[in-house]
C-alpha cells in the first residue's frame, strides 16, 4: 500500500499553518528536583500543545495562526499577546465570557519525572464554538495541525471534523499530533497528569475513526500503541493504524531520534528510514514534542524532504529539552543555523552562544528611535531638597508629577511609541509604578548611586531583587570605569558587572550599561577613546547588553 505524496499548497496562501486545538497557561514551577508539592514559585509562559506548536512555528519564520478559544479575563488575554508579540494571528481564537483559560502546573523532579496538574475543567479552549470556524480563513491557510485532545469530547470533535472537512476541500495537509494524555480522556484520575499511557480500546477505536482525516500523523512509540490499539505491539499497531489511513506516519523515539513510514508499514522499526537523534542532556522534555512538531512543520512547509525536515525537528526537541520551559524555549532559525554549522552542544542551555542568540534573535519590543527622560538620580535630588529646604519627602511626588509631562509629551503624534524614562525604585518607586503599563520604555536603576567600585542600591544579591521586577523593566547599571584602573580596583568592577550580566539572563531582563570614565583619569584632548577600549573590554569578557 502507497501513501499519498504531501502536497502542500503553494506559498502565495496568506498563512503557512494553523493550529487548531489546546491553548493554556503554563505554571512551571522554579524549583527543579522537587514534586509539585514542595514547589513554591512557578513562572508563567503560554502553553498547551497547539499554542506551543503555533508559537514555534511563528519563531521558526512561518507564518502561523491560532484557532481555538480562551477565557475574556487576564489569562487569555496574556496567552494573546504572547501569540501576537511572535507573529502569530489570533483572529480566529474565540473569547469565552464564562469559562476560564486552561491552566497547567508542571514540575521537573528529576529526568525521568515531570509531574503535571491539568486546571481544565470545562475550560474555554474545550468549549470551542463550531459555527465560528471560518472557511474563508482556512482557505488561505496551507496546512491545519491538530493535536488529540481536540478529537476527545463531543464539542471539540464537532469543531475539528468541521475544520478538518473545510481544509480537506481547499487541499492543506491536514496534521495530528496524537499527543496522548489519558488525564484529559478521562482515563486516570485527576491529580495524575504524568501518566503518558494507558491502554484503552474505547480511546483507539475512536481515533482510529479520525486518522483517515489526515496526510501526516505525528506520536511518540506510546502514542502509536493507543492509535493502533495492539496493546505492546508497536508494529501492529502501526499497521492497524495503516488500515485507518494513507498518512504519513511520523515515530518519535526519544534519543533514536524519528522513524519516518510513507506506504506500507515494515516487519520491524528499524526497517523503516531513521533520523538519528541529538545527544544532549536532559533537563525538561516537557514540550519537546511540541518542538519536535514546529520544526518539523517548519522544514515541511519550506520545501525541505521529509528527512531533512525530520532533522530541524530532532533539533528543535534537542534544544527545548535543555531549558526550563517550552514556549519560551523554542529556538529561532538564528540558532538552528548555528546548531547545524558545527556547533552541537551536549548541553544546549549551556553555549554561551546559543544563549546569547536565542535572546537576541527571539521577538521583543523593538524601538526605532527613542526619547528618553532620565530621573532616575537620588543623591542630586534629596541634594536639591536640602538646599531649597524642602522636605525629601515630597520628592515621589515630584517624579510622579514628572510622568504626567511626559503623558503629556506623548499625546504629540510624533512621539507615540518613541517615549522612553529613567526611574529609580527607591524614592521614584509611585512613579515607576505609575509609569509601567503605559508602553513606554523603561530603565531602571541598579547602582549605589556614586559607588566606585560598583555597588548595588539596597541589595548585595541583583538576582533576588530582579525576582521582583516587572519584565519590562530594563536594568540600567552605571559604572565609573576605566580601562587603566589599578587591577585591583579594574577586576573588583569586572566581578560586580559579571554578576549584573548573569542576574539579567537568568531573570530575562534586558540591559543596559552606562560606562563613565572618571574625569581624573581623562587626559586633557581625550577624544572618548577610554570608552571605545572599556567597552571592547566588556565584551572580551563576554557582557553583551542588550
Amino acid at each position: 500500500m502507497t501513501t499519498t505524496a504531501l502536497h502542500f499548497p503553494p506559498a502565495d496562501r496568506r498563512w503557512d499553518v494553523a493550529c487548531l486545538g489546546r491553548l493554556a497557561v503554563d505554571l512551571y514551577a522554579q524549583q527543579v528536583g522537587c514534586s509539585l508539592e514542595e514547589a513554591h514559585s512557578f513562572s508563567k509562559y503560554l502553553g498547551g500543545s497547539s499554542g506551543n506548536v503555533a508559537f514555534g512555528t511563528a519563531r521558526l519564520g512561518l507564518r502561523s495562526a491560532m484557532i481555538s478559544r480562551v477565557g475574556d479575563e487576564q489569562n487569555g488575554r496574556f496567552l494573546l499577546e504572547t501569540l501576537r508579540r511572535e507573529g502569530c494571528d489570533v483572529s480566529q481564537v474565540q473569547l469565552d465570557p464564562q469559562r476560564l483559560t486552561g491552566m497547567v502546573l508542571l514540575g521537573i523532579k528529576d529526568q525521568d519525572t515531570f509531574p503535571l496538574l491539568f486546571a481544565r475543567e470545562n475550560c474555554a479552549d474545550m468549549a470551542i464554538d463550531v459555527q465560528a470556524i471560518d472557511e474563508g480563513f482556512l482557505a488561505q491557510c496551507r496546512c491545519l495541525a491538530v493535536t488529540g485532545t481536540h478529537l476527545s469530547t463531543p464539542q471539540v470533535l464537532a469543531a475539528s471534523r468541521r475544520a478538518l472537512e473545510i481544509a480537506g476541500r481547499h487541499g492543506l495537509v491536514r496534521v495530528l499530533d496524537i499527543d496522548y494524555r489519558p488525564v484529559l480522556w478521562g482515563l486516570t484520575g485527576k491529580g495524575d497528569g504524568e501518566t503518558r499511557y494507558v491502554g484503552s480500546d474505547a480511546v483507539s477505536g475512536h481515533l482510529q475513526a479520525q486518522l483517515g482525516q489526515f496526510e501526516l500523523i505525528i506520536g511518540t512509540e506510546e502514542e502509536w500503541l493507543i492509535a493502533g490499539g495492539v496493546e505492546g505491539d508497536l508494529m501492529a499497531s502501526l499497521r492497524k493504524a495503516r488500515e485507518c489511513t494513507q498518512a504519513v506516519f511520523v515515530v518519535k523515539r526519544g534519543p533514536l531520534g524519528c522513524t519516518l513510514i510513507e506506504g506500507a508499514v515494515p516487519m520491524a522499526i528499524d526497517d523503516a528510514p531513521t533520523v538519528l537523534g541529538e545527544r544532549v542532556e536532559v533537563l525538561n522534555v516537557l514540550g519537546a514534542g511540541d518542538a519536535f512538531a514546529s520544526g518539523l512543520l517548519a522544514g515541511l512547509l519550506r520545501g525541505r524532504t521529509l528527512s531533512e525536515a525530520a532533522a530541524v525537528a530532532n533539533a528543535c526537541g534537542a534544544i527545548v529539552v535543555s531549558r526550563h520551559g517550552c514556549a519560551p524555549a523554542m529556538p529561532t532559525q538564528a540558532e538552528l543555523a548555528h546548531w547545524f554549522s558545527g556547533h552541537r552542544h551536549p548541553q544546549p542551555d549551556r553555549d554561551p552562544e546559543l544563549s546569547h542568540l536565542h535572546r537576541v534573535s527571539t521577538a521583543r519590543q523593538a524601538w526605532p528611535q527613542l526619547c528618553v527622560l532620565a530621573y532616575d538620580h537620588r543623591a542630586q535630588f534629596q541634594e536639591l531638597a536640602a538646599q531649597a529646604g524642602a522636605d525629601a519627602a515630597r520628592l515621589p511626588v515630584l517624579k510622579k508629577l514628572i510622568n504626567q509631562v511626559v503623558a503629556e509629551v506623548e499625546q504629540d503624534p510624533g512621539c507615540r511609541g518613541r517615549l522612553g524614562v529613567l526611574i529609580d525604585g527607591r524614592i521614584g518607586q509611585a512613579a515607576l509604578h505609575d509609569a509601567t503599563g503605559r508602553g513606554w520604555w523603561i530603565g531602571r536603576p541598579v547602582e549605589k548611586p556614586g559607588s566606585r567600585p560598583l555597588r548595588f542600591d539596597g541589595t548585595q544579591s541583583l538576582a533576588s531583587e530582579l525576582a521582583h521586577w516587572p519584565r519590562e523593566h530594563t536594568v540600567k547599571c552605571l559604572v565609573f570605569y576605566h580601562p587603566d584602573d589599578a587591577a585591583a580596583l579594574r577586576a573588583e568592577q569586572e566581578e560586580w558587572l559579571q554578576q549584573v550580566w548573569e542576574a539579567t539572563r537568568a531573570s530575562g531582563h534586558e540591559l543596559l550599561l552606562e560606562v563613565i570614565p572618571p574625569k581624573d583619569m581623562l587626559g586633557p584632548g581625550d577624544p572618548g577613546e577610554a570608552v571605545v577600549r572599556a567597552i571592547r573590554r566588556m565584551y572580551d569578557l563576554g557582557l553583551k547588553p542588550e
